[in-house]
């Protein structure tokens, strides 16, 4: 019988005990070597270090080090499995930094969810890393604490599942509008989530230049008339979407729309919903297992671009295009914080990589493997730094 890919992974997982180990960057083969990487040698760097800090980066590993942090709560399509049961995904995270960055990354799992002690021990523990990354904590507490550390520290500090999926979709679309000739600025978006991703599109193609957008939640669209109802989260959302306040259903406003974007619950739209929106429409269906609607189905229903979270079609939006070249970038420059205006820079540096005779239906985005994706990102998140001046390297 042909094994799963779930099957595959566990017996990978458990045959190499974990994804991650510790590699020396020295020798440590006579009295000499452990004389210079530790003790007495060692107390020369600490010495000047304890006389000018920032030389830290400069004599450790601080420089090219991020922590991933997760409580556990939103971990995959899995939800709140806990701190342990996150921690093959954190590893993998790591994994990817290292593959695709060069960057050294610890897993790091806290057995809380209390958002105060969350943001107390990143902060304890941000003098050993030169970023962090904020991982499957669940919405809104993921966005009080990354505002939090933002605030209090003068390290990037970067929620994945928040950003990671919105500069991606954000890149798509930058290509998608030139396939069906169409303006940023005349879009009509549905966005359906309004948790950690999907309130972070919905502020990206804000950001961008996008001027109606609806959004939906469990609870119906977001409109301003139910502000005082609604989460911080949600209130934000509410005063830069649904600039009427309309009182419509999903499959209502889908006939407004030229794009539909999907972060959240699986066949929640139909084949109808596709076929009334307007000219030659974008669709992302990016709910994790199980899309909004099937690739097959919105295609067949006229979808002109279709997108998705997965690696067997075209177009993926995958969060591997974002977060390697974004630290890669913030921590060359040594930036003190990832801004708005750097996070929609990286989205262009990916958009860029299609070329304008290479665009079509099925290619808006490039490949997670395409090696040209890192540097890319990087020079044009330390190119924005620079200019904001949040850069500490020129």
């Amino acid at each position: 019988m042909t094994k799963t890919i779930y099957e595959k992974s566990a017996e990978m997982h458990k045959r190499a005990k974990g994804k991650l180990e510790v590699n020396l960057k020295v020798p440590l083969d006579s009295q000499e070597d452990l004389s210079l990487a530790y003790t007495p040698g060692v107390a020369e760097p600490c010495r000047i270090i304890a006389s000018t800090k920032n030389a830290v980066y400069d004599f450790t590993w601080k420089g090219n080090s991020v922590a991933v942090v997760t409580d556990g709560t939103a971990v995959l399509g899995l939800g709140d499995i806990g701190p342990e049961a996150a921690l093959p995904v954190m590893e993998g995270k790591a994994a990817l930094f290292k593959k695709f960055a060069g960057i050294d990354a610890v897993p790091i799992c806290l057995n809380t969810t209390n958002p105060e002690k969350i943001i107390a021990i990143v902060k304890a523990i941000a003098p050993s890393f030169g970023g962090i990354n904020l991982e499957d904590i669940s919405a809104p507490r993921c966005v009080e604490i990354e505002k939090a550390l933002i605030k209090d520290l003068d390290i990037p500090v970067f929620h994945d599942d928040q950003h990671g999926t919105a500069i991606v979709v954000a890149a798509a679309i930058i290509n998608a509008v030139k396939v069906v000739q169409k303006e940023i600025c005349d879009l009509t978006v549905v966005v359906s989530g309004t948790g950690a991703a999907g309130s972070s599109v919905i502020k990206m193609l804000h950001n961008l230049g996008v001027k109606e957008i609806y959004s939906f939640n469990i609870n119906g669209i977001v409109t301003k008339e139910d502000y005082n109802s609604y989460d911080f989260l949600t209130q934000e959302l509410s005063k830069i979407t649904n600039t009427r306040c309309e009182r419509l259903s999903m499959s209502e406003a889908m006939k407004k729309a030229d794009v539909f974007i999907g972060v959240s619950a699986p066949n929640i739209v139909t084949s109808e919903m596709v076929e009334s929106m307007k000219r030659d429409p974008i669709v992302f269906a990016m709910a994790n297992p199980e899309p909004e609607i099937t690739y097959e189905a919105g295609k067949a229903a006229g979808a002109k671009i279709m997108g998705t979270g997965r690696s067997d079609y075209p177009n993926q939006i995958n969060n591997v295009l974002a977060f390697p070249g974004i630290f890669l970038g913030a921590l060359n420059c040594r930036a003190t914080k990832i801004t708005e205006e750097m996070k929609l820079a990286a989205a262009y540096g990916i958009a860029s990589l299609v070329r304008e005779d290479e665009l079509s239906e099925d290619y808006v985005i490039p490949s997670p493997l395409d090696n040209r994706v890192v540097k890319a990102v990087a020079k044009a998140v330390s190119e924005k730094a620079t200019e904001q001046g949040v850069a500490r390297l020129f």
